[in-house]
């Protein structure tokens, strides 16, 4: 139970920071159970499809191999199966009616992904592990989220740019996810000094998008308030 436990604080403590910034229009309950739950769900089909991913480059040694396990089997799989399964969400959706909502939901996609993930690396490694797993693994995953998130609302308001943007936030997440993962594959001691700083430029470009579309939502509310003060016939 202790490591059940340790395994989703940091799920948890995520997921309601990034509820806190959603402040001016916050999305229903029931939208966020179902981005936990698609990002749980996917887990299944993206085992499958790393395992045939793996077998398919087999032949590779030495850093290819390490590359390709980093960006072809994690990478790629898991954040080609968020994407698809934000899309299908909310893409749609009347409730995304903010850049900053796309941000809310792919954190919590890859939160839900990230505690199935997690559970399963604790209770195999131990009280150490989830320690470890709380300040990297998990974080690394919500700001991949926030990342994918970034670009996905803001395809979602300028469909002039709407296919880049999309694309964009695939691409973005996939190349952090595979850097994130390739030095940690790497086994080299010394490259632990580039990881923690991979890490900390992670936490400050993923507060600094969700400012971004936080302090964007906070003007578009005022303006309408403003609006709907000095036009009544908008009520």
């Amino acid at each position: 139970m202790d490591l059940l436990l340790i395994s989703l604080a940091p799920v948890a403590i995520i997921a309601g920071y990034v509820w806190f910034r959603d402040k001016y229009e916050r999305e229903p309950l029931r939208m966020l159970v179902w981005a936990l739950l698609a990002g749980a769900l996917i887990t299944l089909p993206v085992v499958v499809a790393e395992q045939l991913i793996s077998a398919a480059g087999a032949g590779l040694y030495g850093m290819a191999g390490v590359a390709w396990q980093a960006f072809a089997v994690a990478a790629f799989t898991e954040e080609l199966f968020k994407f698809a399964a934000l899309y299908l969400l909310i893409w749609r959706s009347p409730e995304f009616n903010d850049k900053f909502d796309g941000i809310v939901y792919a954190t919590f996609v890859s939160l839900g992904f990230a505690g199935v993930e997690n559970v399963l690396y604790v209770l195999e490694g131990g009280w150490t592990t989830g320690l470890m797993r709380a300040w990297t693994a998990v974080p690394a995953h919500a700001i991949f989220g926030v990342t994918m998130g970034f670009y996905f609302g803001m395809a979602r308001f300028y469909p002039q740019k709407q296919q880049q943007l999309k694309l964009k936030a695939w691409w973005m997440p996939f190349l952090l996810h595979g850097i994130y993962d390739f030095i940690l594959m790497t086994g080299i001691q010394w490259l632990w000094i580039l990881f923690l700083a991979f890490v900390g430029f992670l936490y400050l470009s993923g507060w600094r998008r969700m400012k971004t579309l936080s302090d964007q939502s906070f003007y578009r509310t005022d303006y309408q308030l403003l609006n709907r003060k000095f036009n009544p016939n908008n009520h």
